[in-house]
C-alpha cells in the first residue's frame, strides 16, 4: 500500500484528507508540524509527502529543505499544499524543493493525478 504523509496543522483540512486519501487506498501517516514531517519522513520513509506550507514550529519550507538535503530523504517526493495560489509561491515551494505544488482547497482528483504521476501509478 502506497505511504502518504501529510503534514498540515488544521485539523479540518487534516481529517478531511486524510479521510478522503484512505478511501481512495493509501496509507496516510499524520504530522502536525514541520518538524514532526522532519521525523517521521526519516523514521517512516513514506512514498510520498504532502506538505502545507504555513506550519507551527517549522514551517513547510525550511521542512523541505530538510528532507531534500537528507540522503536518507532526498527522494521522496513532496507535493506543496497551501492557500497562497500566487505564482511566487509555486515558484519558492519549487526552489525549497518541492516535486509539485497544489493549492487549497485541494481539488481532490486532481491531487491524486499529481501523486499518480509523482509515483508512477
Amino acid at each position: 500500500m502506497t505511504k502518504i504523509l501529510l503534514v498540515e496543522d488544521n485539523e479540518m483540512n487534516r481529517d478531511m484528507l486524510s479521510r478522503r486519501l484512505s478511501r481512495r487506498g493509501f496509507d496516510v501517516l499524520i504530522a502536525e508540524n514541520g518538524r514532526a514531517g522532519v521525523e517521521l519522513a526519516e523514521s517512516q520513509k513514506p512514498d510520498l509527502i504532502l506538505m502545507d506550507m504555513s506550519l507551527p514550529v517549522m514551517d513547510g519550507w525550511e521542512a523541505t529543505r530538510r528532507i531534500k538535503a537528507n540522503p536518507l530523504t532526498s527522494a521522496i517526493p513532496v507535493i506543496a499544499l497551501t492557500a497562497h495560489a500566487m505564482a511566487s509561491d509555486r515558484e519558492m515551494a519549487l526552489e525549497a524543493g518541492c516535486d509539485d505544488y497544489d493549492s487549497k482547497p485541494v481539488d481532490l482528483p486532481q491531487l491524486v493525478r499529481k501523486i499518480e504521476q509523482l509515483l508512477a501509478i
